[in-house]
Formats: C-alpha cells, structure tokens, sequence
C-alpha cells in the first residue's frame, strides 16, 4: 500500500481523485483549506494552505505520491499567482524535502493560449498563456516538471461536480438564438471520474511506463461542437436553435461578456488534443464514448441546473 497525498481534496477534481485513489487501496493523506471535505476510514486530513509554507512542514512526510489537484481559477491576478504558482512550489519544496518520489500535476491545456489545435502532443505545441490563471498555471507547472514530476493537461472536464463546462454552454445556448456556422469544430473532452483514473494510475504507474513528463488528459476521440451542444442542451430542456449565425453575429450578441465570448472561441475553432498516448502508457482505456459518459451524469446535471 503505498501513501498518497492528494491537494483540494474537497474540489471537483480532487473529489474524484480521493474517489478514485480509496478505490484502488491506497492510503489517503487529504489537503484540503478553502472548503470542508469528510475523510473516509483511515484517511488523514490536514487543513494545509499552499500559500502558508509553515502550514506545509511535514505533510509529505511518509508519502510516496503527491497528486495535485489544487487551483484557484479566478480574473484576480493576485490569487492565481498565489494558489497556483508560489503555492505550488511551497508544495513542491516541501515535496522534495521530504524525498517525495513522484508528484503529478493537474494543470490545464489552456497554457497554450488561444489557437486551432488538431491533435497535437504537447511536445509540439508552445505554451502560450493569456489569463492570469493560465499564466500561473504554466509556472506551476515549471517548478513541477524541475522537480522531475508530471503534467497533466485536460482540456474540457465534466461530469457530476461540473460547475464550469456544462453550466457555461447552458449560457451561451441561451445567449445565442441559433448554431455558429454549424458548430463543426472538434474539442477534447473527459469525464470527471475518467480524468481521477488517469490522475491516479499516472501517480502509482512504474517509472519505465511513462514514456513522457508532459501528457494530454483527455478521451483519445474527440467530440463535435454540435454534438456536445445538443447533448447539453437536451439535458438543460433547452430547444435546439433553427436559425444560423455567423461569427461575427454571434459576438455582437455577446458584446460585453467576455466569458461567454472565450467559450465561443473554443467551441467554433478545433481544439482537441492527442490524449492517447496516456492511456496507452498507462494500460487503461477510457470507460466510455461522450455520449455514454455524458448520459451517466446527465441527472446529476438537471438536478445542479434546476437549482441554479
């Protein structure tokens, strides 16, 4: 049995991964500093901030696994470059102190900035960030891989706990009264319990199975724009546009709502990304195509967007 440490345990990610990580027997060391998280049996849990380095020493101690799936996503530039950048070294320092053997980092494959992204391994591409979060992000994501740890990148995450994907697209469905030039783009997409697999075996995989440091989450086949819409906008109740816009129509409709217009930009241009090799290196197959896996959380999604 071997000893995982598992930052914002009580997150959406992190929730899945303690799920996950118990499931597979190993022992649980939960962090968590925002929000409350019930421990299960035999699990430990420290009420750590990874902005307080004295609130850190001696968390790692005894664990042969962190999995880090703490972030703060925010406009607010001074808590992303709290959280996720200097609170990810404090993590790291402290990782290392303690002579941790592994860490994997959850970051995100928004690093790359904005773009048309077919396929690529992260070995191709550049990272380019452009928000304050993604920005911290990426030098997270430094001081992780200059510990000789791992990298994650998911593109699009969902599933029950989704309180970003599918309540975003519920918005812009309701923003725009008709589809973008046909929603044809391509986009990554994995499930939330599908990710804490991938999170999971990745941080107790032997060290000749991973052929990289920097690795793409996501199902290895991507989804359509068109057909991601539809799939939300049935489990919303919400009608299927008959009109047609342009680009250009669709951002005047969203003129002043710039969260609304990044999620227009991701959803008209591909972006998908090759997660394959992953799940090769891991020997894991994902459990389910999107429509199957979107299906599973659909009732958890109705219940979240009748509330909301």
């Amino acid at each position: 049995m071997r000893t995982v440490l598992i930052t914002g345990a009580a997150g959406f990610v992190g929730g899945h991964v303690v799920h996950e990580a118990a499931r597979q027997g190993a022992a649980l060391t939960l962090l968590s500093h925002s929000r409350p998280v019930a421990a299960g049996s035999g699990q430990r849990l420290l009420p750590a901030d990874l902005t307080d380095p004295a609130s850190l020493r001696g968390v790692c101690e005894g664990v042969d696994v962190v999995l880090h799936c703490a972030s703060y996503i925010g406009a607010e530039p001074g808590g992303n470059e709290a959280v996720n950048a200097r609170g990810t070294r404090n993590l790291v320092a402290e990782a290392r102190r303690c002579g941790v053997p592994r860490i994997v980092y959850v970051s995100t494959a928004s690093v790359y900035g904005r773009g048309t992204f077919r396929g690529a391994a992260p070995g191709q591409l550049v990272r380019n960030p452009s928000s304050p979060t993604s920005v911290s992000r990426a030098r997270a994501e430094d001081a992780v891989l200059e510990a000789g740890g791992i990298v994650l990148r998911p593109h699009l995450v969902h599933g029950p706990g989704d309180r970003w994907v599918v309540p975003g697209i519920v918005r812009l469905l309701r923003a725009l009264p008709g589809t973008v030039e046909g929603w044809t783009a391509r986009v990554s997409l994995v499930s939330a319990p599908d990710l804490a697999r991938l999170v999971v075996g990745t941080g107790l995989a032997p060290e000749p199975a991973l052929t990289a440091r920097t690795y793409h989450a996501a199902h290895p086949v991507p989804v359509g724009a068109a057909a991601l819409l539809r799939a939300v906008a049935a489990c919303a109740g919400l009608p299927w546009p008959r009109g047609e816009l342009t680009v250009a129509e669709a951002r005047a409709r969203l003129a002043g709502d710039a969260r609304l217009a990044h999620a227009l930009d991701m959803l008209r241009t591909d972006h998908w990304f090759d997660g394959g090799p992953l799940w090769r290196d891991l020997r894991l197959s994902p459990a389910a195509d999107f429509e199957t896996g979107f299906a599973e959380s659909a009732r958890w999604y109705r219940r979240t967007l009748v509330a909301a």
